[in-house]
């Protein structure tokens, strides 16, 4: 590797081909490792309208991350991963702790996520007020919030912070306001009065967090304009946010992003996340009418979101089985999901009750034989050392829902490549500590797929779909 190259990545390449041997149905990966030269474009995402939706390309931060060009964030970013599943575990207990979890019929989630950092965030671009934001796609949160000049505390970020006091259109929400006091998020703090503004805090379950004030301005997608928005005005913030200008929450409240544009886009997005191996790879998040916007995708089937009152703000499924190799696992129905799984694109690697996750384990084993092991990496711990090797049949994973809707999982999210040892590579699947806790479907295992959701119809779908940006 020459000393003058500014930028090189040891890629490995994978072509994928189903076959079916010995009744085992497997994707063949083919490994080619070719150095990649030249400094990734870092440009912003844009976005456009077609047929009556919004679409935002959608990219991973992971190329225009300092830390990425270091080859230091990987093993941090898993840890923080389990810290954030975690918190969404002492999130349930909290919630559930009165009253025992409701049977599938009754349980009800959003997509949650935590703060995902470099290679795993994925950000679009939305017009608040007349400046351009990039932010990251977040379904776990509710508040969509961006930095603000003044920044009494803020990270650095790639472009300008938001400037409300150059923005005719921003106004900010005073405590003493009807908005403020509906607001769960809003507080006025120790100055009640008329000229206070209302007050935010949001903590992430990976220690990261933002505060500031709640304002209103106009939000922009690609040439619709949706008024009165509510945002945080981000004064103080810290945490692994990578370049970007803040978060979009895609949650279910009444501040989220989807709520507050239900008007426009009738309660309806979708997404699709690259592969983050794919060196300028990109994505789509659709917003409103979603017919014949599709292109190179199966069809979508859908599975209803679980009614959970205690748990409103996550999305919930009902997961009903999973299959290795065409091989159904064979443990208890209710280990699949304890009152439902949770859909999250802000957990990165999905966490599975520790019987389903032994069962999968070892039938992922059992077909996957014959390769070197290799030492586990953070939270995996099933990992294989392919030195030697330019071809590789592994196992199919698929999951099922509710309704048959079945999620049939990318190789690329089947296994974890681990970048600073090329040949070593990890089941991309952890267990939960506790058989009683709620297992996650992480965004690892959505890869290139169409993930829908209808808050209206109360239903997500899923579709294969490669994610490129056309």
């Amino acid at each position: 590797m020459a000393a003058s190259t500014p930028y090189s990545l040891f890629l490995l390449s994978l072509y994928l081909v189903i076959g079916i041997a010995s009744g085992v149905q497997t994707k063949t990966f083919h490994l080619q490792r070719k150095l990649q030269h030249g400094t990734p474009e870092c440009l912003l995402p844009q976005s456009r309208k077609e047929k009556g939706a919004i679409i935002l390309e959608m990219k991973d931060r992971g190329e225009c991350s300092e830390s990425e060009r270091k080859g230091d964030w990987v093993e941090k970013q898993l840890v923080l991963d389990g810290l954030h599943v975690r918190s969404i575990q002492n999130h349930i207990r909290k919630r559930t702790s009165s009253s025992q979890i409701a049977d599938s019929s009754e349980t009800q989630v959003p997509l949650t996520s935590g703060i995902k950092f470099q290679t795993l965030n994925y950000i679009v671009t939305m017009g608040l007020g007349s400046q351009n934001m990039s932010v990251i796609v977040d379904t776990g949160s509710d508040l969509t919030w961006v930095q603000c000049e003044p920044c009494r505390s803020c990270y650095n970020q790639n472009g300008p912070l938001f400037k409300p006091s150059t923005s005719p259109s921003y106004q900010p929400i005073l405590c003493n306001s009807t908005t403020c006091q509906s607001l769960e998020l809003g507080a006025c703090g120790s100055d009640p009065s008329t000229s206070a503004t209302c007050d935010y805090v949001v903590n992430y379950g990976d220690g990261s967090y933002t505060s500031g004030e709640l304002g209103i301005e106009k939000l922009g997608f690609g040439g619709i304009s949706v008024s009165n928005f509510v945002f945080g005005c981000g004064r103080n913030n810290k945490g692994l946010f990578g370049g970007a200008s803040g978060l979009m929450g895609l949650g279910r409240s009444e501040l989220s992003m989807i709520s507050q544009t239900n008007a426009t886009f009738g309660g309806v997005f979708s997404y699709c996340l690259p592969s983050t191996d794919q060196a300028g790879a990109s994505g789509s998040l659709v917003m409103g009418n979603q017919s014949g916007v599709f292109k190179n995708v199966t069809p979508i089937a859908y599975t209803r979101m679980l009614p959970n009152l205690q748990l409103s703000n996550f999305y919930i499924l009902n997961l009903t089985g999973i299959d290795v190799g065409g091989v159904s696992l064979h443990v208890q129905a209710s280990s699949f999901g304890n009152g439902g799984v949770i859909l999250d694109s802000g957990t990165v690697i999905s966490r599975l009750a520790p019987s389903v996750y032994k069962a999968l384990k070892a039938k992922f084993l059992e077909q996957f034989s014959g390769f070197p092991s290799a030492p586990g990496f953070s939270i995996l711990d099933t990992c294989f050392n392919l030195t030697g090797y330019d071809q590789v049949n592994i196992p199919t994973i698929s999951m099922y829902f509710e309704g048959n809707a079945e999620l049939n999982v990318d190789a690329t999210g089947i296994f974890y490549l681990v970048k600073e040892d090329a040949s070593r590579v990890c089941l991309a699947l952890a267990s939960l500590s506790d058989e009683y806790e709620m297992g996650i479907i992480g965004n690892y295992q959505q890869r290139n797929q169409r993930v829908l959701y209808d808050a209206k119809l109360s239903q997500v779908g899923f579709a294969k779909e490669p994610c490129t940006f056309t």
